[in-house]
């Protein structure tokens, strides 16, 4: 497409809804009848968009965040041809996608002046403008470019929970490697190979290819992969070699695929998953109510990998929950699968031996043997270890060591405690913590369902706790933990002095109490650590 030329149609797939770009927006009804004609950038008008602004002034590029078309009719972008210039390649800069502006007189007619002006100004760009001869409503341009916009992300999201709904029914049929490869190429299109660590082809799909075609040559180059494995231990890759590198459906279903072929393969890995749930019975009786003898637990606990030692120390580990709803289930139970893995070869490295079991999702509990060194330094370098191999943030929690190994059972209660209490604090400074550590903070966890704890924590925050009070809220958390420092809240919010003693007042006011009263801030700082205890 060269200089000063009509839009061509927009691209569309059947398949999948199309992105909303720059050429799409520009055949709007309500732009193509204001006659638009792109004076620069044409190679640039399949750009997305992410959002449209009606714009006015030229100090729009610092408000920007990238991705946005820009439209207007204001006079000042067509008087100057140095000053629009440098207008629009601040706006280029800014990553906005494009420059939409009317080139009309005050009577409507199209303005041959403003138009030199907007030519000139644009020449040797390549930033996409695009000037109209008549005038357009700019605010039913923005109604029908933000429905565009909104439909799309409606769109990607169920297509993202399609994929995820597949991706889950096959993991709950223990569907083998083929059937996943096969289930990936039909939602591709296209040719799917699952490869080992060498190369070598394991499952194929070659779609609308010939075997041949994909296999004579192998491996191909690709764009689109992902490895397939727990973390550390990956053996393979989930390949589609003729998709496109920007085509995020295919790295999406990709991603899901990787994630189901990785559970199969550690489902078909019977003997580990005996040893797991052995594991985890054994586990849970030594939490509960057993009548099991001290030597029978050791010798069940001794075929399990947790070898002879001076000290049983009873631990937790809480690992995040899915940052996604479409991450789901099945990325979880492989990060507790992974944490589990590097659990005990990071108690190996400190000397150590360990078994562990599920307690709930998210929540892995098990029980050290120490022998040799101190047991904290080893706790120290155990959970040092994990945190460096497995990547995962975790908060780690461990109980009193115990003489015999069902007295640490019955303490793995308090770990689970500690863990799920120091998963709520915003400074973490150790690899784990025990009850003496979490001081407050744990009494306030442990009696957070306490009903005469709720009724002083609520009565204490009063209004601060409703909703659109949330910012209020946060001012005194931040004045609490800084200890009322005003120059430390002032540099962390960003505020002056001044405004950081107009927000004290308006929370002493909203809450009836000084903030200088040394028992009004202990009071209010175990109400809002029953607060945050309670998310």
């Amino acid at each position: 497409m060269s200089v000063h030329t009509a839009v061509p149609e927009p691209h569309s797939s059947p398949a999948v809804t199309p992105a909303v770009t720059v050429r799409s927006i520009l055949h709007l009804d309500e732009i193509r009848g204001a006659r638009p004609q792109v004076l620069s950038g044409s190679d640039r008008l399949d750009r997305p968009v992410r959002w449209v602004h009606i714009a006015e002034t030229e100090e729009v590029p610092s408000l920007l965040e990238g991705g946005e078309l820009i439209l207007s009719s204001g006079t000042m972008f067509r008087q100057s041809p140095v000053r629009t210039r440098d207008f629009l390649t601040r706006l280029d800069q800014a990553g906005a996608a494009g420059f939409v502006i009317e080139i009309v007189d005050e009577a409507g007619r199209p303005s041959t002046i403003d138009r030199d002006v907007l030519t000139e100004a644009v020449r040797g760009l390549d930033f996409p403008v695009i000037v109209l001869a008549a005038r357009a409503r700019y605010v039913r341009v923005t109604q029908a470019a933000h429905r565009l916009l909104i439909g799309e992300q409606l769109a990607r999201v169920e297509r993202a929970r399609r994929v995820h709904d597949v991706f889950t029914d096959l993991s709950l049929r223990s569907a083998d490697e083929q059937l996943i490869v096969d289930t990936t190429a039909e939602l591709l299109g296209s040719a799917v190979v699952l490869e080992d660590a060498a190369h070598r082809v394991l499952a194929f799909n070659s779609a609308a290819s010939s075997p041949g075609e994909l296999l004579d040559k192998w491996p191909l180059p690709s764009r689109q992969q992902v490895t397939v494995g727990v973390r550390g231990r990956r053996w393979g890759r989930l390949v589609a070699p003729f998709a496109a590198a920007d085509d995020d459906h295919a790295g999406e279903v990709l991603e899901r695929a990787g994630q189901a072929v990785t559970l199969v393969r550690m489902a078909t890995q019977n003997e580990r998953d005996l040893l797991q749930h052995a594991a985890d019975a054994l586990i849970h009786e030594l939490m509960g109510s057993s009548d099991m003898a001290e030597e029978e637990a050791r010798l069940r606990a001794r075929s399990l990998g947790l070898g002879p030692a001076r000290a049983y120390v009873p631990i937790a580990v809480r690992i995040s929950a899915p940052e996604a709803v479409e991450e789901g289930i099945a990325s979880l139970q492989l990060r507790e699968q992974a944490v589990r893995t590097e659990l005990v070869a990071a108690a190996k490295h400190a000397g150590a031996t360990v078994i562990s079991g599920g307690r709930r999702s998210g929540m892995i509990v098990g029980v050290v043997g120490c022998s040799g060194r101190r047991v904290e330094d080893t706790l120290t370098a155990l959970f040092q270890r994990l945190g460096e191999e497995s990547g995962e943030r975790h908060s780690a929690g461990a109980g009193a060591e115990a003489d015999t190994l069902l007295e640490a059972g019955r303490d793995l209660e308090h770990a689970v405690q500690v863990a799920d209490i120091v998963a709520t604090m915003s400074v973490r400074d150790r690899p784990f913590y025990r009850f003496a550590d979490v001081r407050l903070r744990g009494l306030v966890s442990a009696l957070r369902d306490d009903p005469r704890l709720r009724a002083f924590a609520e009565s204490e925050l009063g209004t601060l706790t409703d909703e659109g009070a949330s910012d209020d809220l946060e001012f005194l958390e931040l004045f609490l933990r800084e200890g009322g420092n005003k120059s430390a809240i002032a540099h962390a919010l960003g505020l002056s002095r001044p405004s950081v003693y107009a927000r004290v007042k308006r929370v002493e006011s909203a809450l009836g109490v000084s903030l200088e009263d040394a028992e009004s801030r202990t009071s209010l700082h175990t109400a809002v650590l029953w607060f945050r205890a309670q998310e």
